[in-house]
Order: structure tokens, then C-alpha cells, then sequence
């Protein structure tokens, strides 16, 4: 999870400075749901990423943000090596308020 994680973080990092978008702050609670299997072992199944972004000056829109989370979980080289679905739901940060650690 917390591979999952870091690499979704640093992949958008990397997009949104390219997008000129300055971060602030980034704070993610990666939760994961163990299953079993097709062979009835458990297994992480499921993670869910649940990012909070502050960002200084200019910040995304709703649609840009989305686009730049769909990329950061597309070019994740992690989450393209995994089986486990990984869901991304980020929440928003409050305009002048930093993230709030979750």
C-alpha cells in the first residue's frame, strides 16, 4: 500500500509540476482490503488511495485534477505491476487551508 502510495504521489508530483501546478502539500491514507484468491489465499485484493492536495497560487480545476490523478494511476509503474485493483478518491483540500493529515 504504501508503495502503491508513494509512487501514485511522486507520478503526480512530476504531472502537476509540468502543468505548472505548485504542491503545497500531499497527504494520502492508503487503505487496503485483504481477500482470498482464486486458490483461497489471502491476498492485498484492493487499495484505495485517498489523496489530500493543497496547492500555492493556481490550482487545478475539478476536471484537471481528475486528468492528472488518471495519468499519475496510468503511468504508476507500480500499480501497472500489481494485480490488485487500486481505486483513487481523492478528497479536496479547503482554498488557503493545508491538507489535513488523514
Amino acid at each position: 500500500m504504501a508503495s502503491l502510495s508513494s509512487c501514485h504521489m511522486l507520478t503526480f508530483l512530476a504531472l502537476a509540476a509540468k502543468a505548472r501546478f505548485v504542491v503545497d502539500r500531499y497527504t494520502d491514507h492508503a487503505v487496503g482490503h485483504m481477500e482470498k484468491d482464486d486458490q483461497g489465499r489471502f491476498a492485498v485484493a484492493r487499495v484505495g488511495l485517498a489523496p489530500v492536495i493543497a496547492f500555492a497560487g493556481d490550482a487545478p480545476t475539478a476536471e484537471e485534477l481528475a486528468e492528472l490523478h488518471h495519468k499519475a494511476h496510468d503511468r504508476c509503474f507500480i500499480a501497472n505491476s500489481v494485480k490488485t485493483h487500486v481505486t483513487v478518491e481523492p478528497h479536496p483540500s479547503q482554498a488557503g487551508e493545508p491538507a489535513a493529515d488523514r
